[in-house]
């Protein structure tokens, strides 16, 4: 359960599992096949460069975005990986158009729902900048003999589990059960996530914002004042913040997580409902967020985890990061 580095991941579930003494283990055998899914995505993420697995796929998903061959790797790889655990009645996925079915072929009756964006911040890959793994899951709620998009479509609140892994100079999976926030670094000698960040706290103020100042031109007036006032210089409030935006929504995050900030993505002219998905990348980060003593919000200042979703590939503005930013971010949002 644990090597000569420390507490493993599997180590860490079972801990976790023994704080609800009804629990069987089907929600920690769900967690553990996840993990090994991101354990493949990361080696082929890493030996990307030497292989065939750069560049695009030809093909596009169902927001219209050109895939790239490790966008379609990692979908692949979590779908069936997951698809024959038992575990789960059904999935949903950032590239795929509606709910993915269990097939006949494997066990049916699982007790939950899978939802994921298999690889954000595809468009970096070529240029080997931090992607990532964003998932999240729900109990089911319907009485579908296999699911319904009930099961899907749930706020934030009814979150079971969400995280997400990063793949940078090393590969790091975060995660959450609503019992705090913890962080694991693959040690690629054993191979094996060991705990290396254990009941992470979000600073409650930053000094980093994080937004694509690049779409400036389409912001309304209250974004442009609330970035003018991060960029303003005032010493009594530790002003101006520093400026740092990758274009990986999860390496973005994560850096503001263990630093402290706030990352932006306003709604545009271009953009009027906002770009991120809801289901695949607010509400996961969201819960996250909250779990680490940070919050999220949408442009109206509504909490990320009370949205009701609409729809699958439903989008949304966030604001989300440390405390004490994200209510900068509330007043600026309500017009103060």
């Amino acid at each position: 359960m644990s090597t000569r580095l420390g507490t493993t991941i599997t180590k860490k579930i079972m801990e976790e599992q023994r704080q609800f003494p009804g629990a069987k283990g089907d929600f920690s055998g769900m967690l553990y096949e996840l993990v090994v899914a991101l354990k493949v995505i990361a080696y082929e993420v890493n030996k990307a460069g030497l292989m065939n697995i750069l560049g695009q796929a030809g093909t596009t998903n169902v927001q219209g975005e050109i895939q790239q061959k490790l966008d379609v790797f990692a979908n692949t790889t979590i779908i069936h990986k997951m698809d024959h655990t038992g575990y789960l009645c059904g999935m949903a996925s950032e590239e795929v158009e509606g709910i993915i079915e269990i097939a006949d072929k494997h066990p049916q009756g699982g007790k939950y729902v899978l939802l994921f964006d298999p690889l954000d911040g595809s468009t970096n890959i070529d240029v080997n900048v931090s992607i990532g793994t964003i998932f999240s899951i729900y109990k089911k709620k319907s009485n579908n003999p296999k699911c319904a998009m009930e099961d899907f479509l749930q706020p934030g609140s009814n979150l079971l589990a969400a995280g997400y892994a990063v793949y940078g100079s090393s590969t790091m999976f975060v995660y959450s059960t609503g019992l705090g926030v913890h962080g694991f670094t693959l040690d690629p000698g054993v191979g094996e996530f060991i705990l290396s960040h254990p009941n992470i706290k979000s600073p409650p103020k930053g000094r980093i914002y994080s937004v694509n100042e690049g779409n400036r031109a389409y912001w309304d007036d209250r974004m442009k004042k609330m970035v003018g006032y991060f960029t303003d210089e005032d010493e009594a409030t530790g002003r101006p913040y520093s400026s740092r935006y990758i274009g990986s929504l999860v390496a973005d995050f994560h850096r503001n997580l263990m630093l402290g900030g706030i990352f932006m993505y306003p709604p545009d002219r271009k953009s009027p409902g906002g770009k991120l998905r809801l289901m695949y990348e607010a509400i996961p980060l969201a819960f996250i967020a909250e779990q680490a003593g940070g919050g999220a919000v949408n442009a109206n200042g509504e909490r990320i985890l009370e949205i009701q979703p609409e729809s699958l590939h439903q989008r949304t503005p966030l604001f989300i990061g440390s405390k004490e930013e994200v209510e900068i971010s509330k007043r600026f949002l309500a017009g103060g």
